[in-house]
């Protein structure tokens, strides 16, 4: 176990047989995507992380006004709401998602942001209800998100649905606690798209996984569970 000091944290994921996760010229079956999302729900997780890219179609686009009367305002986190079932977080460092809602099918919106967004995006999250988070100065510090999401949030599961370069980040912290893959019949074969885990050029931060389960699924898919080895 992780410790009670952060969310438990499962990385869910379906890359190709070669690892490849840019879905868009795949052609799947709309099964396959209901199966993702059927296994997703097995978890049970009280919320889900992606980056901000992949949350731009859900935030919509507002527009972040500027104010007539400017006043520092703090880089506290804000709070609109604790009571949740369950939470959609956004790692958004720049502030650059424009919501127009602060929530994603009842699901409350948390981002993550760096002190260095403005205060006129600072007082439009607000405007919304969107709730923030800090995760550092210039940079994200992501063990420090998770721990500030389960103490402020109660968050004690956590999905995390990223690109190659989020999920890296959450491996090379290792701060992944729980492996979760369906592989989809494709083999990609790109080069220089994402993968799984994109952490850095040359070597990795390689880490050792147990494998929990095995399962085949429909449209032939297969679901693999891996914990990771401490």
């Amino acid at each position: 176990m992780n410790g009670a000091k952060r969310p438990y944290v499962i990385c869910h994921m379906v890359p190709s047989v070669d690892g490849r996760i840019v879905t868009t010229s795949w052609k799947l079956p709309p099964r396959a995507h209901a199966e993702y999302e059927r296994t997703a729900q097995t978890f049970d997780a009280d919320a889900w992380m992606i980056g901000r890219i992949s949350m731009e179609p859900y935030a919509g686009k507002a527009r972040v006004p500027s104010r007539k009367v400017p006043h520092p305002i703090p880089r506290t986190d804000f709070i609109a709401r604790r009571d949740a079932e369950s939470y959609a977080i956004a790692l958004d460092p720049a502030g650059k998602l424009t919501w127009k809602s602060s929530s994603i099918d009842e699901e409350h919106v948390i981002t993550v942001l760096t002190e260095a967004v403005s205060d006129d995006y600072l007082a439009f999250l607000q405007s919304k209800g969107v709730s923030y988070l800090f995760g550092g100065k210039t940079d994200l510090n992501l063990k420090r998100v998770l721990e500030k999401l389960r103490k402020e949030f109660g968050i004690k599961k956590l999905l995390l649905e990223g690109g190659g370069k989020i999920n890296g980040s959450f491996l090379a912290a290792d701060l992944i606690d729980e492996l979760s893959v369906l592989v989809a019949p494709i083999a990609d074969g790109a080069t220089g798209t994402p993968s799984l885990f994109d952490a850095s050029e040359g070597k990795g931060p390689a880490r050792h996984l147990k494998l929990v389960s095995f399962e085949k699924r429909t449209g032939d898919l297969l679901w693999l569970r891996y914990k990771l080895k401490r």
